[in-house]
């Protein structure tokens, strides 16, 4: 049989003396205090090290644009405290980067205690994946989705002088950077939907149509440019992605149907 949710937290857990009683909503929220503690230190660290190399991570950020920049184009700034403003945002999002896997490892023994414990088995490989697919999209993005745009957008402005705002410049590379990282999360989710019954492969197969309609609407906001193209290259991925998803999801169902045979339930 399996076991209660209200047993979650027993030895199986992923942490030591959990209790085997309900938790109140007062002990959740000290839970929800105590996780995100854990994270700020955790980003505190990342931040410090980030720091001391901010300068050497601006450049290297800045690279898709430089390599295109022509004679006399630059990065500029226009306010007196934007040079010490954004060395300390490059540090602090440097930072995220680096704590992400301590992240999500915080956040997967937040929400285990309502797992039943043969799904407890997934934390090694949700945190491996998620900073995986999460590493795969910022990559993307840099080295693929930056490139091509900045590219698109210097050769439309030929004949004229570069002189690019620091500022604006690394809001946008953020933007996009974390957009894809957040964006290859995709499989994860539907994985997570899967093993709580609420999505199946076919169900993510008829609604396929409706996917890439909402997938080129997602791509066209990531996506600092309007042509085509780079709309492509940004969608791309998604729908690969979308498409890995349906197989994440068939495999997730027959798990899912094969535990509720063996504890006597319905197969979902």
């Amino acid at each position: 049989m399996r076991e209660p949710s209200s047993a979650a937290g027993a030895a199986s857990g992923p942490e030591i003396g959990e209790s085997l009683k309900p938790m109140t909503l007062l002990e959740h929220l000290d839970e929800l205090r105590r996780r995100l503690m854990r994270c700020l230190m955790a980003v505190a660290v990342g931040f410090a090290v980030s720091y001391a190399y901010h300068e050497e991570i601006f450049q290297w950020l800045a690279l898709p644009l430089t390599r295109y920049l022509p004679e006399g184009g630059r990065l500029v700034y226009l306010k007196l405290q934007e040079p010490f403003m954004l060395f300390l945002k490059v540090a602090l999002f440097a930072g995220i980067f680096l704590a992400a896997p301590y992240l999500l490892y915080q956040l997967w023994l937040f929400i285990s205690p309502g797992l039943y414990r043969h799904e407890k088995r997934y934390a090694l490989p949700f945190i491996v994946f998620a900073s995986a697919l999460f590493i795969a999209g910022c990559a993307f993005a840099y080295f693929v989705a930056l490139p091509s745009a900045f590219q698109f957008f210097i050769d439309m402005g030929k004949g004229y002088t570069p002189n690019i705002d620091i500022d604006f410049f690394f809001d946008l590379v953020l933007f996009i950077i974390l957009g894809m990282g957040a964006v290859f999360q995709l499989p994860i989710v539907i994985a997570f939907l899967s093993m709580m019954g609420m999505v199946t492969p076919r169900f993510l197969i008829q609604k396929f149509r409706h996917a890439v309609v909402i997938i080129f609407i997602v791509a066209a906001v990531i996506s600092p440019t309007t042509d085509a193209l780079n709309l492509v290259i940004f969608a791309g991925p998604m729908l690969v992605l979308y498409v890995l998803s349906i197989g994440v999801s068939w495999i997730f169902m027959r798990r899912r149907a094969k535990t509720g045979a063996v504890d006597g339930a319905p197969a979902a």
